[in-house]
């Protein structure tokens, strides 16, 4: 499999520690990690298979670097590219807006036919997320305040899933 370039932002340091475990999952498939406070438009573009981080910020907002980045993949062809997803979330202390930054990094995305990487929303007790479509959010989701005991094996099981469908 071709390197895969990783691209998270992370004010806290949580989806970074995501990112790391993500990476190590993929044992000896060449993984790219890059901060978005430091990583440009640029770096995305040599890539064929990324996968994109966020944390919810506040009520409903991706976190600030991809504020500042997501206006700037319009100018990317992503026809040739897959592209997979991960948000990290609280889903007891925001019910209502459940990995939401995940949903709306989604939402802005200029492009959706080339979006691997799909989780079931099983497991999660939640009112509403907009990272849920149709009953499958849109990315790996991980509650590391309430559910921190099984991101690891989620984790393995969705890079599992990317192994086949990066391939």
């Amino acid at each position: 499999m071709e390197t895969i370039g990783l691209f998270y932002g992370s004010t806290y340091g949580m989806t970074e520690k995501s990112a790391t475990k993500i990476k190590n999952a993929f044992g000896k498939v060449k993984v790219d990690v890059y901060n978005l406070k430091t990583a440009t438009v640029q770096d995305m573009i040599k890539y064929k298979n990324l996968i994109f981080g966020t944390s919810a910020w506040g009520i409903g907002e991706m976190q600030d670097d991809w504020e500042l980045t997501i206006d700037q993949l319009s100018s990317i062809d992503f026809s040739d590219k897959k592209v997979a997803l991960f948000g990290l979330g609280d889903q007891k202390e925001y019910p209502e807006s459940f990995v939401d930054g995940l949903g709306t990094l989604y939402c802005r995305l200029p492009f959706k036919q080339n979006i691997v990487g799909l989780w079931s929303v099983d497991g999660y007790d939640y009112y509403f997320s907009l990272a849920d479509k149709d009953g499958v959010f849109v990315g790996l989701v991980l509650d590391d305040h309430n559910q921190a005991d099984l991101s690891d094996s989620r984790i393995s099981k969705w890079v599992e899933q990317l192994n086949k469908e990066f391939s």
